[in-house]
């Protein structure tokens, strides 16, 4: 490793609040059967270990993916969709997105708004990290597992460069 990695939530903390967002999400989902749809590649390990607690049976689990960092360590500020959905997967069904960050808000509400488009009954964002220091666009998360400071972070699905998803905690890069 070439950085310095500073720890910031460890496996356990990360496991709390995986459990506390799942029993959240089943006191709020019982009997919905709600179909869950990741955002790649960040949440892709969040949203394995979300499922796996919750007890409320899932209708489908989807995955989408956006991009805005490219190679770099800061949003370009222009948020790409590279991976949708099937049309009409959604419509009328109750869902839940998942989100490893809310971040500048740029991807999130993209995602949001692309969503928005195929006619969900009911949809609601739950995001294991927010980092609200560094909100552009205004999100609401409806379901929050950690609110962190203004660091670039990695590990837990988290990349830098594609490296260091692997991670089973949560670092910051020392600069």
């Amino acid at each position: 490793m070439d950085e310095k990695l500073v720890p910031l939530i460890s496996q356990s903390e990360i496991a709390t609040a995986v459990q506390r967002l799942a029993r959240e999400l089943d006191r709020d989902y019982q009997n919905s059967f709600p179909i869950v749809i990741g955002v790649l590649k960040g949440s892709f390990i969040f949203l394995a270990d979300l499922i796996r607690q919750m007890q409320t049976p899932i209708c489908n689990v989807e995955l989408i993916r956006l991009s805005s960092y490219g190679c770099s360590t800061t949003s370009s500020g222009e948020v790409k969709m590279v991976m949708g959905l099937a049309e009409g997967i959604i419509n009328n069904k109750n869902v839940i997105l998942v989100e490893d960050i809310v971040d500048t808000g740029l991807s999130t509400s993209k995602a949001i708004e692309i969503l928005k488009t195929h006619n969900p009954s009911s949809l609601k964002l739950c995001a294991l990290l927010d980092k609200p220091s560094r909100r552009k666009v205004q999100v609401e998360i409806d379901y929050l597992g950690i609110e962190i400071p203004d660091r670039f972070i990695i590990g837990y699905g988290i990349d830098m460069n594609e490296k260091y998803r692997q991670l089973p905690a949560i670092y910051a890069i020392e600069e």
